[in-house]
This record gives C-alpha cells, sequence and structure tokens, in this order.
C-alpha cells in the first residue's frame, strides 16, 4: 500500500470544532471530491468521520483521533488507536514524539501491542529529528513532519519546514510523509524535492475559511479605503 502512495498528494479533510463542515457527510464528499482530483489516499480525524470516508472511498485512509488540543493529543493513547483502526483506517497516525503518552504507555510499548493486535501501519506524527529517529527506532512505518513547530523543539516556519524534511529523509529508512504549512503546489513540490516520500495538504484543499482569509487578508494588505474608493 505504501508503495502505491510515493510520490503522490494525500489530502488531509478535517473542521475545526464550531465549523459548518464539522459534519461526517461533508467530509465524505471533500474526499470523494479530492479523490476525483487525484489525491492517492486521504487522512481524517473521528471515528464518526473515518467511518464516513472508509464508506465513501476506496483509496487508504489515515486515521487518527483528536482528544483535546494541547500535548499529546493525537491518537494519544493504544485505546485510541485500537478505536481507530476498527473506525475502518487502513493506516492510524499517532503522536510520535518523545513526550509521555497518557496511559503511560512508550511509543515503542504502544506501536507493539497495536501490531500484536490488528494488521495496520503505523504513522509517527513527529516535530523533531530527534522525535523522528525515536520513531522509527520504536517500530513507526511512516513518519510524518505533522508536529515540526507546535513541540517547542523547533521554530514555526512560515511554511513546509523543509529543513526537517530533508535531515529526516537522510536520516529514516522508513517513508517519510511532509506534513504541515504546506499551501502551494510549489511547496508540496519543494517538499518532494527535499526527499520526502509523498506529501500531506490539508488546510489549503479542504478549509474554506482559512483559504478566503488568506486572499481578504492579502487584499487588504497596503489598502485603505477613503471614501468608498480603494486606495494604494
Amino acid at each position: 500500500m505504501l508503495h502505491t502512495l510515493r510520490g503522490r498528494l494525500i489530502v488531509s479533510c478535517q473542521a475545526y470544532p464550531g465549523e459548518p463542515l464539522r459534519d461526517p457527510d461533508s467530509m465524505a464528499r471533500i474526499a470523494q471530491s479530492a479523490v476525483i482530483g487525484g489525491a492517492a489516499a486521504i487522512r481524517s480525524q473521528g471515528l464518526d468521520d473515518i467511518r464516513a470516508v472508509a464508506r465513501s472511498v476506496t483509496v487508504p485512509q489515515i486515521g487518527l483521533w483528536k482528544v483535546g488540543a494541547e500535548g499529546v493529543f493525537i491518537t494519544p493513547t493504544l485505546d485510541h488507536a485500537l478505536a481507530v483502526v476498527d473506525a475502518g483506517a487502513k493506516i492510524v497516525a499517532i503522536d510520535g514524539t518523545r513526550r509521555e503518552r497518557p496511559d503511560g504507555l512508550t511509543l515503542q510499548q504502544t506501536i507493539h501491542e497495536l501490531k500484536q493486535r490488528v494488521d495496520i501501519l503505523v504513522m509517527a506524527d513527529v516535530g523533531s529529528v530527534d522525535d523522528g529517529v525515536a520513531a522509527e527506532d520504536a517500530g513507526a512505518d511512516l513518519v510524518g513532519t505533522t508536529l515540526a513547530g507546535y513541540t517547542g523543539e523547533r521554530i514555526r516556519t512560515l511554511g513546509p519546514d523543509l529543513e526537517l524534511v530533508n535531515t529526516l529523509a537522510t536520516r529514516l529508512t522508513v517513508p517519510l510523509f511532509a506534513e504541515g504549512r504546506i499551501r502551494t503546489p510549489a511547496e508540496a513540490r519543494a517538499a518532494i524535492d527535499a526527499g520526502a516520500y509523498s506529501v500531506v495538504v490539508g488546510t489549503a484543499i479542504t478549509h474554506p475559511a482559512s483559504i478566503t482569509s488568506w486572499y481578504v487578508d492579502a487584499l487588504r494588505e497596503n489598502t485603505l479605503v477613503t471614501d468608498g474608493k480603494l486606495q494604494r
């Protein structure tokens, strides 16, 4: 399955709490549209969304379960990971950092126990080079740069952390997925050129509120409205 994702685009279909698209059917429809456009896989969050997407598309699905919004919150425990698999994900994404996990298990223990119980691939979402190396050593099947800039180990870059992508690509033997702040096709291409096995894009494709705000901000830049007319 991983071979089919090499050099391809994976689309993350997620909506924030309180938004109109925060609905499994809406996420499934967006996933269908992404597949029509050529997405090789879908990444989705939450058990209901994972189930809906699994019913709607035939491409592989990376599933995760966010619990809270700080610390270790991406599929934080073994039980959460098992539930994600049961919902229909073919790859389960978990927090792959070296931070303490809520259930007290190490990352290695989590991955080992998960694979003892189910036939599944594990994606470790990491935030640094040390995280990535440790995740591979712990048994992760693939590593994603999802948490780069969010764990305090690296500066949050405006675009993708290509330096991290390049470094991890030379250090790891498992596939590296570039994810995080990839807004343009050019940035996606740059991630592949930096050594990424695949690229995951979410907000820039599936989050209308953010995309709209980028255009609004661009139009406001250096613009002053005087007597109903735009002055630059």
